[in-house]
């Protein structure tokens, strides 16, 4: 079923737009930050020491996004602890120690999880050392969730196979996470209904409000290209003030952005109906004539270097609908049974020259579009500030039979 808003002239659509647009900016202007509900950073926590264990205090920290070159500093309080919020999610980030009293100490290869804290347990060395650089693995630090969750990184994405280049393909890896392919493939967390569940993007929530999918989302098909995905973050009861709005699961994703390096992918995929199977346990079921093609594009990179950034995502469906129904008679993966052939024919001959009335065609398949857009800028205003504007843009439909019950058949103007 189309979006309604395709038959309105170009001028008005613009125009509405347009308008919306501006109340829509209008309004996140007049937001306060706390309005974010869900996660869409990391934070990094520490405890310094000195060479005899006594806390370390007064020690500089500065902690340094090295794709982007956006720095954060803070300073040990007396009790030798530190924090340091807001920081993009991936890495790798690199901590640098700097101290008259101790040796300056540098910490590299730092990934940070979405959601999570990364926890610093260091004892610095005595101040007539050379600076001593380690990586990440080799020092005393974990990452700390909020609660029971599961997170995938930028690389447990990419090389997770994901045929239908959705989200679902990566939570499915949790064991608590059951894909009921029978049914329109909706994420069961822990047994739930997946209505229950909550899908958030860059912290703003992408649920079915009207109830109107049973695949959790409010667009047919995933809302944002599957390219545009950095990190993704599955909490099954986090304890956060922050979370609210669902029972089973929140689905957490953040959305990539430039780095001072370009980079880019274009990629394509085809099926047809020669390439699949048409035969069930010896039984030749014929299937309707349709293709398929998939194809999209990413690119990112620095507008101005260590300042603004921007990262472009599309991807394109063009698809078909197949249905497996048919008269008593035929093959076909769902026969009506009880009624043949001649039958329907002789119905839809009534109905057209006695009736007037066209039911339609028997037909076994439909073409189907899906079209995705993800546009993100992002500018490092000081060490302190920073912004990010994202947009995401979806147009799709798929046909359903209204009616699909084992006794019952349709015609095609039955179809919606």
């Amino acid at each position: 079923m189309k979006n309604k808003f395709r038959c309105l002239p170009l001028g008005i659509l613009k125009f509405l737009q347009g308008g919306l647009m501006a109340s829509l900016a209008i309004a996140l202007l007049a937001l306060p930050v706390a309005s974010i509900a869900q996660e869409t950073t990391s934070d990094v926590r520490g405890n310094l020491t000195g060479p005899d264990g006594t806390p370390a205090a007064g020690v500089s920290v500065r902690i340094t996004d090295t794709r982007t070159g956006r720095s954060n500093a803070t300073t040990t309080s007396p009790s030798g602890r530190f924090v340091i919020g807001d920081l993009a999610v991936g890495g790798p980030y690199t901590i640098s120690i700097t101290s008259e009293a101790y040796a300056n100490q540098r910490i590299t290869d730092i990934e940070l999880a979405l959601g999570e804290t990364f926890y610093l347990e260091l004892q610095l060395g005595a101040a007539a050392m050379d600076e001593v650089v380690v990586t990440a693995a080799a020092v005393q630090a974990v990452q700390v969730a909020v609660g029971p969750s599961s997170t995938f990184n930028f690389d447990d994405i990419q090389n997770a196979p994901s045929i239908n280049r959705d989200i679902r393909d990566i939570v499915r890896l949790d064991p608590r996470v059951y894909i009921d392919e029978a049914f329109v493939d909706a994420i069961q967390c822990v047994g739930a209904n997946p209505r229950f569940n909550s899908l958030t993007v860059d912290g703003v929530k992408q649920n079915d409000n009207f109830g109107l999918n049973s695949n959790g989302y409010p667009t047919e098909r995933m809302p944002f290209p599957f390219d545009a995905i950095q990190n993704v973050a599955l909490e099954l009861s986090p304890y956060d003030v922050q979370y609210g709005g669902f029972t089973a699961c929140n689905i957490n994703a953040v959305t990539r952005s430039g780095t001072n390096d370009f980079s880019g992918r274009v990629w394509l995929d085809y099926g047809d109906n020669d390439l699949v199977g048409d035969k069930l346990e010896g039984d030749k079921l014929p299937g309707g004539k349709f293709d398929e093609t998939r194809y999209g594009m990413s690119l990112g990179g620095p507008i101005i270097e260590d300042k603004l950034f921007f990262f472009l995502a599309y991807e394109k469906l063009e698809g078909a609908n197949t249905f497996d129904r048919c008269a008593g008679d035929q093959s076909c993966g769902r026969p009506v049974l009880g009624v043949s052939q001649a039958q329907l024919d002789r119905i839809r001959d009534i109905a057209v020259n006695q009736y007037g009335f066209d039911p339609g065609d028997t037909l076994s398949s439909l073409p189907n579009e899906d079209e995705k857009i993800l546009a993100r800028l992002d500018w490092t205003i000081n060490d302190s500030h920073n912004a990010a504007l994202t947009h995401i843009y979806n147009d799709g439909f798929n046909w359903n039979e209204s009616d699909d019950d084992a006794d019952e058949f349709e015609f095609s103007n039955h179809f919606y």
